[in-house]
């Protein structure tokens, strides 16, 4: 399919289909000389088990996008819903349920605790879900992505990729249908940004979770089934890869 920089994809199709659904959605941010408009009315649609490269200059609002999706940040207006939720309706602890049962995040920084252990840090969204095989199922996540020899070190005793590596676990640990992921292997040299990559494609697959990354790599984005431009705010590119995602 080409590239579609005018036409959004349709905003009234497979409503039930879409785990993301945004509409004229807008956010804004105080300034020196006035409010601050990073989302200028931004449609966006991703259907259940996509996997869709975010792509786009610095400061084109990737990042922010990805906060309102995490319901990390909420819209300053438009219509937000992501998994059968309308994100823009919540308070603070919705959205905290809300991450912890439908959100896994993998950033840049690996945002480990550095007091716990690989395991304890990644069953620690399982702790607060009060299930009580979080730990059982915190070793086997890390095992999953290769730390089963890992389970007892703390985070200053792992590399950087070992590092993203219990981050990835701890975001997918939970088995949540969203997978957010921005610039996930801009700390690690190419090689181990390789492996982590492949490790989030893997998982995405095993677990149909749908992937959004945000990344600077056209390579790493065009592994996706779909590759979507942001510029200024908006979306100017929306694209379907032939072939479908990659691993």
């Amino acid at each position: 399919m080409d590239a579609i920089a005018s036409e959004p994809r349709s905003l009234g199709a497979g409503l039930a289909e879409d785990l993301i659904a945004a509409t004229d959605l807008r956010f804004s941010v105080a300034g020196a000389a006035g409010p601050v408009n990073i989302l200028r009315g931004l449609d966006l649609r991703i259907g259940r088990g996509e996997a869709v490269g975010l792509v786009g200059p610095s400061g084109s609002g990737k990042t922010s996008l990805l906060m309102l999706l995490a319901g990390l940040e909420k819209p300053s207006g438009g219509a937000l819903r992501v998994a059968d939720q309308d994100l823009a309706a919540m308070g603070e602890d919705a959205l905290a349920r809300f991450r912890r049962e439908h959100v896994g995040i993998v950033f840049q920084a690996f945002h480990l605790v550095p007091t716990m252990t690989a395991l304890e840090n990644v069953a620690v969204p399982l702790e607060f879900a009060g299930r009580a095989d979080a730990f059982d199922r915190a070793e086997a996540a890390l095992r999953e992505v290769g730390l089963g020899h890992r389970l007892g070190h703390y985070p200053g005793q792992l590399s950087g990729g070992e590092q993203q590596r219990a981050a990835l676990a701890r975001a997918v640990v939970a088995e949540p249908p969203l997978l957010l992921a921005d610039e996930p292997t801009g700390n690690l040299d190419r090689g181990t940004g390789a492996q982590v990559m492949g490790l989030i494609f893997g998982l995405r697959e095993r677990l149909g979770t749908t992937l959004l990354l945000i990344t600077h790599d056209p390579a790493l984005a065009e592994r996706c089934g779909r590759v979507v431009r942001m510029e200024d705010g908006l979306i100017v590119e929306d694209r379907e890869r032939s072939g479908g995602p990659g691993r």
